[in-house]
């Protein structure tokens, strides 16, 4: 065997499809039972119905350079999206809405408009020659230095500096709710650059879900493996070195504190952040919000104000539970009726809680919810909660919790766990490795690029 893979999660997959097209013998070792990692789709709450275990919604996943680069329709994948990207309710009944078209994103955003497109704009318009640069290692060069500058003079702002561009609560909020995705204090530096990229790939290519669920996307991952002649072994635990089988590189999708215990190695210096709380809804005739752009939207933005989820994300940093906690909301059935059953669909709705949170925040996150939606509660006809603890089990990544598996820190932003482990032939592939969390798979693609590197120089041994 020429490889091995730790780990089914897209960024394992991804390392692995890499390294098969160049011709090395590989297999990927999972330890449940199913592939997927944060990718997993179940019926968690009445029959028919499916949820998305973890992640949901993939703007990063069809805008992908390494993902757009394979052959992913031919096996099964299929993007579907809904009228609406994205929309953020306020208190008045009023939303702000993000839609692919960016000239109808300012249109509907008024006053705010032409500074949406003077902020978003470039993004949008150059996504495609961005997310090569964005989604690649943090330190590198540059092969396009002066748009680079350009985007990193915004990326670089506190969101909420960011946020002074515009004048109304609908359009300083419909930023505030995406640059939350970071899950840090919107007024640390840097923390406009998710919000910036994020809006653009909206712009570029929407928000869409994979049809079935996201499972399909590792799915279609796995199916490509095979045809290159790769294996997946599912049920197979590793726990320490010994329990590879021999192979010239072995890659870890995990984090650097789960290779160390591996290796047995001391523990580096790595942080985590904040954790999520997810509520999974079955509920008759969808979500009944008061703005009726969030009735079409494939994902929702809960927290109102910009200043409210400022104070949420800041309260949740320093371990303490927001009593309006942040909630982002996939209705994914909008553009994927395949997940309903009948009448009755699935919601996914998580909250930023404090890492490694005990308690039961169930009840925070309806009411915020109701807040929006008033009379939510009675048409919920199941209901599954995943909790801090509950999303370490799942995923053993999710330490505390922590969904991105590390904290989105400048300096963690900036450097990122290294590929090389400083273990002869093993390497990290995960998203604690660069460009860092969502569904796109270039942390696996650039770690077996590091990995056929070092084996063409022969310095993988």
């Amino acid at each position: 065997m020429d490889a091995v893979v730790v780990g089914s999660g897209p960024n394992g997959l991804s390392a692995a499809i890499t390294l098969a097209r160049q011709g090395l013998a590989v297999t990927v070792l999972e330890g449940h039972d199913e592939i997927g990692g944060g990718t997993r789709t179940a019926e968690l709450t009445v029959p028919g119905v499916r949820h998305d275990v973890c992640s949901a919604i993939h703007p990063f996943g069809i805008g992908s350079p390494f993902f757009q680069s394979l052959p992913l329709a031919d096996h099964g994948l299929l993007w579907r999206h809904p009228e609406i990207d994205l929309a953020h309710p306020l208190d008045d009944g009023t939303a702000g809405v993000l839609v692919r078209d960016i000239g109808e994103t300012a249109a509907g955003l008024g006053v705010d408009g032409d500074r949406w497109r003077a902020v978003f704009g470039l993004a949008a318009e150059r996504y495609d020659d961005l997310a090569p640069e964005v989604l690649g290692p943090i330190l590198h060069v540059p092969r396009r230095p002066v748009l680079m500058a350009r985007f990193g003079l915004r990326a670089g702002l506190s969101a909420t500096v960011l946020a002074r561009a515009f004048r109304t609560e609908a359009a300083r909020a419909l930023f505030a709710g995406v640059a939350a995705h970071i899950s840090r204090p919107l007024d640390r530096p840097a923390t406009a650059s998710i919000g910036a990229f994020m809006i653009g790939a909206g712009h570029r290519y929407g928000w869409p879900v994979a049809e079935g669920g996201s499972r399909a996307i590792t799915d279609a991952l796995a199916s490509l493996l095979r045809s290159l002649g790769g294996e997946v072994r599912t049920g197979v635990r590793v726990g320490s070195l010994a329990d590879l089988p021999d192979a010239r590189v072995a890659l870890f999708d995990t984090t650097p504190t789960g290779f160390a215990d591996i290796a047995r190695r001391p523990r580096p210096r790595w942080k985590y952040g904040m954790a999520a709380y997810k509520l999974d809804l079955a509920v008759r005739g969808g979500v009944p919000w008061t703005a009726e752009a969030c009735r079409r939207a494939g994902t929702v933005h809960v927290g109102g104000t910009i200043e409210e989820i400022a104070h949420a994300e800041e309260q949740a940093a320093k371990g303490q539970l927001p009593e309006r906690p942040f909630v982002l909301v996939g209705q994914q059935y909008l553009a994927d009726p395949t997940r309903s059953a009948g009448d009755v669909h699935p919601v996914w709705a998580y909250a930023h809680v404090p890492h490694a949170y005990a308690g039961d925040a169930t009840d925070l996150v309806l009411d915020q919810l109701e807040r929006f939606a008033p009379g939510l509660r009675e048409r919920i006809v199941g209901m599954h909660v995943t909790d801090p603890a509950g999303f370490a089990a799942y995923n053993p990544n999710y330490v505390g919790g922590d969904i991105a598996s590390g904290a989105v820190t400048v300096p963690q932003l900036v450097l990122r766990a290294p590929y090389r482990t400083g273990v002869p032939g093993a390497y990290l592939c995960s998203s604690s490795t660069a460009p860092g969390p969502g569904v796109h798979g270039m942390c696996g693609y650039l770690a077996a690029n590091a990995a056929l590197a070092d084996l063409r120089s022969g310095q993988s041994r």
